[in-house]
């Protein structure tokens, strides 16, 4: 069964073998595969959602629209979207691979570990987001600009990965466009 295991990987990011979703994360986490997606509306403005206070890594903190795992054999693409619908309740168009080689590492206050290579992606919703309340206590469609602001000047009220996503990305021009003009 291959529902709940998640694909560890090499320094390269090549998959050498599998653990249990529910075990991996730990003070000792392996690296392994993992993806954030962004979800944004027809107004130019980001999906944020509060992590519910029953997640095991941060939460109760603010972060991107949503992050998982694929399954061994899954595409990113399909793990996306399966996601989409498990965590927010909708399914999600135009789907682009902004960050590809996104990757982070980070302790949360318990000492768990976040060790994962996580390319970032950027989506739109289709039809209206009703989160699972074990995943997400809160949402806000957010203006990019200003979410990039708190990233720049209070880093510590979102997750250390968004915080990192926010710099990679760059100029809080409304990423989802530029993504969609490139393609």
């Amino acid at each position: 069964m291959t529902e709940d295991l998640v694909v560890l990987v090499d320094p390269a990011g090549h998959p050498v073998g599998t653990a249990d979703r529910t075990t991996v994360h730990t003070t000792d986490t392996p690296l392994h595969l993992a993806f954030s997606c962004h979800l944004v509306d027809g107004e130019g403005r980001l999906l944020m959602t509060r992590r519910a206070l029953v997640k095991r890594t941060w939460p109760g903190v603010w972060t991107n629209s949503f992050c998982g795992h694929p399954r061994p054999g899954e595409s990113f693409d399909d793990a996306v979207h399966r996601y989409a619908v498990r965590e927010l309740g909708v399914e999600i168009a135009d789907l682009c691979c902004v960050l590809p080689d996104f990757r982070y590492r980070a302790v949360d206050a318990s000492g768990v570990v976040e060790n994962e290579v996580c390319p970032v992606y950027l989506a739109r919703p289709v039809g209206t987001v009703r989160p699972d309340p074990d995943e997400v206590m809160e949402f806000a469609w957010t203006p990019i600009a200003d979410i990039w602001a708190v990233a720049e000047h209070s880093p510590w009220l979102l997750s250390p990965w968004f915080v990192d996503q926010v710099d990679a990305l760059g100029s809080a021009e409304d990423p989802y466009r530029a993504a969609t003009r490139e393609n």
